[in-house]
């Protein structure tokens, strides 16, 4: 698979994680727009929220629970911060892997 994010959580592309356990990763996003900026992933490889199946409820619940934990280390939970998902072309997604952005450590504008 030529998909950057599987080859982030095999090992084959370095990254500065922030959190990993056995279904997610975190880490540093590479062009970041806020003093934080983080990219949440499944570790499988789930194209956008579009392609989210039933038995990937369990999974996702999981990443957002992580997305708090992350959060809270990352010192943002207040005064808040932000969380998207971008799909599709219209959407803006450029990597093909479901991922969540947590923006925050400022006061961000409507459009960041």
């Amino acid at each position: 698979m030529d998909c950057i994010f599987c080859k982030i959580v095999a090992g084959e592309i370095p990254s500065t994680k922030v959190y990993e356990d056995e279904h997610v990763v975190a880490f540093h996003d590479i062009n970041p727009i806020a003093p934080v900026h983080v990219l949440m992933i499944p570790k499988k490889h789930i194209p956008s929220l579009l392609d989210i199946q039933s038995e990937d409820k369990e999974l996702i619940g999981h990443l957002h629970l992580a997305l708090q934990k992350v959060a809270e280390q990352m010192e943002v939970t207040e005064p808040g911060f932000r969380v998207v998902t971008n799909i599709g072309k219209h959407g803006q997604q450029t990597v093909f892997h479901l991922h969540y952005h947590l923006i925050g450590g400022k006061q961000l504008s409507w459009t960041v």
